[in-house]
């Protein structure tokens, strides 16, 4: 059985960090493995992507030059490190694995197997 855990959310103030890790079991990550957050009342919308053959990193524009994802594939963990937060990254955010390769890295509907979800609020 696959399962995706979360931690490292918290409240921070703006400029602040977190560093969020997803840690599997019953899986070992490959292909495509993503972080995505949703605020309340918005889509859940792709904050980071890992291609893990190749080892490329994707980013949405809001994200760029300020989160940085990677992967531990011996501690089977993939983290997002969120500096320089701004109120608008509170959301909960979530790992995504399983990707169905030829689908967009940022299109929820394109993993197969999600974590709960951890929270990060960011107040100004």
């Amino acid at each position: 059985q696959v399962q995706l855990m979360e931690s490292g959310g918290g409240s921070v103030q703006a400029g602040g960090s977190l560093r969020l890790s997803c840690r599997a079991s019953g899986y070992t990550f490959n292909s495509v493995v993503s972080w995505f957050r949703q605020a309340p009342g918005k889509e859940r919308e792709g904050v980071a992507g890992f291609e893990t053959t190749f080892r490329i990193n994707y980013y949405a524009d809001s994200v760029t030059d300020r989160f940085t994802i990677s992967l531990d594939n011996a501690k089977s963990t993939v983290y997002l490190e969120m500096n320089s937060l701004k109120p608008e990254d509170t959301a909960m955010y979530y790992c995504a694995a399983g990707f169905r390769r030829g689908n967009p890295w940022s299109r929820a509907n394109s993993y197969a197997f999600w974590g709960q979800g951890t929270q990060v609020t960011v107040s100004s």
